[in-house]
């Protein structure tokens, strides 16, 4: 009996300002403005089309019971933690490498309010020579308060900035709402992350073909979202990397993120409170998450003009030919439906990804046959969202009902897909 593999995200991408002495830190409209530019330049290029290349999606994986031992060699982390025993075998040259937290640590609202803390750790893997990243396993420390984890690579040249960002915070790492905070470059069309777990999430395989490039020197970045409202515990959430050598004939594997706003009124006869006010929503937002509070009114910048209501959607034109691998989607608990197309309203026109309902606890990335895509291609998620779930969920008893914007929070909402991708 096989399982899928799982693939899941909760961040929005950001890229970086400097500050007069030097410090990295997050800029959200520097990081829109920017992306924004980039696909309107790169509309107005002109390169040759190319040729993509065909391949499957991602490997499934056994059950825990078909592999009770680790395969082949590893090299552990420091404090001695164990390796955790890979579902599948350990395929030719590949090695684990086991990823700890330096310390337990226990989560609380980083501004004075909310009730989610966004924490990065940086983790050094010991890479002495290029690798690729063949496939992970992220092991929550304390399941009931993980919202999610996303692990995110660090090129030997920035880990100089991460290490200065890790330091300008005392205690382990540093708050990271939205993003590492170290973040440079095209955040959307190859965002710099490695994988994800969320709840439902297990040990994930890519196929044979494919890696994630990691070369020598690199760092991890390990961003834990801690839900609040179900403690605050000590925590110690760890990942197991499996690594292949870089001179493996391997096609490099990239992240595309396709984000569409979130823009939920109170319903009819709800909406007395203050929060169901948008603006007092969004503010609320800024409050909790800081700058990264702001997402909600720079979507629309990507994203076309404010539409209010429970369907949203975003299109993005495809600006470098691609193959996409595998694909999934991501909201939060008011989420009811999510769908991805190529080419919608076209001849062309193909689903990769349909979701009727939405299911929090069961956040999976779909392996499809090889999808070509071509420059000028139009990529559109579709999210639907829904305030009556407020009224079945036990998560959400007691919280007043408000305006619902693009927010970090577990109570906050998103409408994220994802496609993992190879390169011509």
């Amino acid at each position: 009996m096989t399982r899928r593999p799982r693939r899941s995200t909760g961040a929005r991408a950001a890229v970086t300002s400097r500050t007069a002495s030097g410090s990295v830190r997050p800029s959200v409209l520097a990081a829109v403005l920017t992306l924004v530019a980039g696909l309107v330049l790169a509309g107005c290029s002109a390169s040759p089309d190319e040729q993509t290349g065909a391949g499957q999606g991602l490997d499934s994986l056994d059950e825990p019971a078909s592999a009770s031992k680790p395969a082949g060699t590893g090299a552990d982390h420091r404090h001695g933690t164990a390796r955790t025993p890979p579902h599948q075998p350990l395929r030719d040259g590949e090695r684990l490498v086991r990823l700890s937290m330096p310390a337990a640590y226990t989560p609380s609202a980083p501004h004075g309010s909310g009730t989610d803390d966004y924490r990065c750790f940086v983790l050094d893997p010991r890479l002495d020579e290029d690798s690729f990243l063949t496939g992970h396993d992220i092991l929550p420390g304390t399941p009931a308060e993980v919202h999610h984890v996303i692990l995110f690579r660090v090129p030997p040249e920035a880990v100089a900035d991460v290490q200065a960002q890790d330091d300008e915070e005392p205690g382990e790492g540093w708050t990271c709402f939205g993003g590492t905070g170290v973040e440079t470059g095209d955040q959307l069309d190859d965002a710099p992350w490695l994988g994800a777990w969320a709840p439902g999430g297990g040990e994930q395989v890519m196929t044979r073909d494919v890696g994630v490039p990691m070369p020598k020197g690199s760092r991890v970045i390990m961003q834990v979202h801690y839900n609040l409202l179900a403690g605050a515990s000590a925590d110690v959430t760890s990942a197991q990397l499996r690594l292949a050598p870089g001179t493996k004939r391997l096609a490099a594997l990239e992240t595309m993120l396709l984000p569409a706003p979130v823009e939920l009124p109170c319903r009819p006869g709800r909406r007395q409170g203050r929060l169901c006010d948008r603006a007092a929503a969004v503010a609320d937002a800024a409050e909790r998450f800081g700058d990264v509070g702001q997402t909600a009114d720079f979507l629309h910048l990507l994203c076309g003009p404010l539409r209010t209501g429970p369907v949203q959607s975003c299109d993005r034109v495809v600006r470098r030919p691609a193959t996409i691998r595998a694909v999934a989607g991501h909201m939060h608990l008011l989420g009811r439906s999510i769908r991805v197309q190529v080419n919608p309203g076209t001849p062309r026109t193909r689903t990769v990804l349909d979701i009727p309902a939405w299911n929090f606890d069961d956040q999976s990335a779909t392996p499809v046959d090889a999808v070509p895509l071509r420059r000028g291609d139009t990529l559109r998620v579709t999210c639907r969202h829904d305030q009556a779930l407020r009224d079945l969920l036990p998560e959400l008893r007691g919280q007043q009902e408000r305006y619902v914007v693009w927010g970090e929070g577990t109570t906050d909402e998103m409408c994220l897909g994802l496609l993992l991708v190879t390169r011509p």
